[in-house]
């Protein structure tokens, strides 16, 4: 989060719900449009305030997109907590998740954190390093789980169960990413299912599609 965001007053219940509105609308714009082709105004009037109230939140849209970073970073975070990857079952059920939720966006937008990064990382170093730390915590979140399955005998004994989080991070990342511009998931469901059968000695995951 921003200096400037930090040093500012602790909202109302109201002012938090207010500004909530305003971030969830930023995201869902720009994780349609992008960053550059999302305006303030287009914000304002997806989230039903004034101009006046959206500069009250946020002084320029470089801390409204800082915002939007930690929002879709916060989401994935919770998300990710809540699935079970300590087990196989937690783990195959995670994966279907993701590949669900690919097919039924028709892979549009790619990662809503990882897309930030590649229109970002270059230009704005406070968004990039807001990104980098989003991309540590959910590592972080992956390995846990992993941690578990590895001490459960369920993954290979060579594995460190830390490496393999970033791993697979990189392997969804680089999925979402051939999904996105092919519009397909399939790259994704053979990239995730590979990692995974070689990081369990196991077979493949089955494929849910012809």
């Amino acid at each position: 989060m921003s200096t400037d965001a930090r040093d500012r007053p602790k909202l109302t219940a109201k002012g938090a719900r207010t500004r909530a509105r305003i971030v969830e609308a930023a995201a869902r714009l720009v994780h349609e449009r992008g960053v550059v082709s999302t305006t303030l105004d287009d914000v304002r009037a997806a989230a039903g305030v004034s101009g006046s109230q959206l500069y009250h939140y946020f002084a320029d849209k470089d801390e409204l997109v800082q915002a939007v970073i930690d929002h879709q970073a916060d989401t994935i975070l919770g998300n990710q907590r809540q699935a079970d990857l300590g087990s196989l079952e937690g783990l195959t059920g995670w994966r279907d998740m993701v590949i669900t939720q690919a097919m039924s966006t028709e892979a549009k937008g790619g990662c809503p954190l990882g897309s930030l990064g590649g229109q970002l990382a270059e230009a704005d170093p406070a968004a990039r390093a807001l990104i980098a730390a989003g991309f540590d915590q959910w590592s972080a979140a992956i390995g846990d789980g992993l941690r578990t399955l590895h001490t459960a005998g369920h993954l290979a004994g060579e594995i460190d169960p830390d490496d393999l989080a970033v791993t697979l991070l990189a392997v969804l990342q680089g999925g979402l990413l051939l999904a996105q511009v092919h519009r397909d998931p399939r790259a994704l469901e053979t990239a995730l299912d590979t990692l995974i059968a070689l990081a369990s000695g196991g077979p493949a995951a089955p494929q849910h599609r012809p």
